[in-house]
């Protein structure tokens, strides 16, 4: 289990997502703010199951509640998404768990590793890497997969697709990263060898953030996760320093149709609180191991721990829906579900 403890000023490297909803709070000329509500009101799609997650007895506002989001990484490329194209989602390529603390001001980020191999009792309770879990049931599938892994309520979902990722990061003239490992990696048009980044600090533009972001045969997908914070963090860096209207509106302008969340507008607004004091963010990473077929096996007794401290984190008792971690133990028969 990894758990590390940070503190900034500026919340908004938890999600690309919610990035512009900083952006609009944080600058006040009328004409950004109406953009940025434009591009919130394009982006909302609600959930099949209504506004409310079935573990809540009562409504939640981010405002005055202590909520959670759901932020997924996919890639609906066309050469990518052949699953679209027979009627399918594409398959999550990221996947971090936020709770926000209202009170406390605090976050707690859990990066999930895409090849967690955890029953979809949507999809009759087979066992298949979690990364399916959107392919096979959509924003729905992967909450409900998620909300049970964790038996905690999902409040919010936000999906965002690889083209914005890029988009954002040459919105900005690039990022600075500290690159951590040397490698070669495929470009968004899957050229194999088409990206090649030595380690060390560095300005990246969209498709080298990319590769960054996406490799994952150097070594683990908890690594992975790590490299994925890193590129957030820089994001974040990058547009707080913008002093310039017009960038602002450019970036607004590279999230565009590539996000979809459940958020309202005034929702989103509520999040500005978060960034304009001291707030406590805490990362963790779902602890396991890889078996012979690339599967992540969760370990669930390291698992309980994480679990336990979101649901303080968000003040809830734990729900009487069944878990089923015995069978979830059953570590032995796994099978290879791409």
């Amino acid at each position: 289990m990894l758990k590390n403890k940070k503190h900034r000023k500026l919340l908004i490297y938890v999600t690309i997502p919610l990035l512009f909803l900083i952006l609009a709070g944080g600058v006040y000329a009328s004409i950004l703010f109406n953009k940025a509500q434009t591009t919130a009101e394009k982006a909302h799609k609600e959930l099949d199951r209504g506004e409310q997650s079935e573990r809540r007895t009562d409504g939640v506002n981010p405002k005055s509640d202590n909520i959670s989001i759901l932020l997924m990484g996919v890639d609906d490329s066309e050469t990518r998404n052949i699953g679209d194209r027979l009627g399918e989602g594409p398959r999550t390529d990221a996947l971090l768990l936020a709770t926000f603390n209202e009170n406390k001001k605090s976050v707690k980020l859990v990066h999930i590793p895409r090849d967690s191999y955890v029953p979809l009792q949507f999809y009759d309770g087979e066992k298949h890497r979690i990364n399916s879990a959107y392919h096979f049931g959509l924003a729905d599938g992967a909450v409900q997969t998620v909300e049970e892994l964790f038996d905690i309520p999902v409040d919010y979902y936000a999906t965002v697709n690889f083209n914005s990722f890029m988009d954002i990061v040459d919105s900005l003239n690039g990022i600075e990263v500290d690159v951590p490992v040397t490698f070669t990696e495929q470009d968004s048009q899957d050229r194999s060898k088409a990206i090649h980044l030595e380690k060390g600090l560095q300005t990246l533009n969209g498709e080298e953030a990319l590769a960054l972001a996406r490799t994952r045969k150097i070594d683990t997908d908890v690594e992975r996760g790590k490299r994925q914070q890193l590129i957030l963090e820089a994001i974040v860096k990058k547009a707080a320093s913008l002093g310039s209207i017009t960038k602002y509106g450019n970036v607004i302008d590279a999230i565009g149709d590539n996000i979809i969340t459940n958020l309202t507008f005034n929702e989103m607004l509520s999040f500005y609180d978060y960034a304009t004091g001291d707030v406590t963010i805490e990362t963790y990473t779902v602890p396991g191991y890889s078996n012979e077929q690339y599967d992540y096996i969760v370990d669930y007794d390291a698992f309980e721990i994480i679990r336990q401290d979101l649901k303080a984190h968000l003040n809830i008792e734990t729900t009487n829906i069944e878990t089923n971690t015995a069978d979830n133990h059953s570590h032995d028969e796994v099978q290879n579900n791409n």
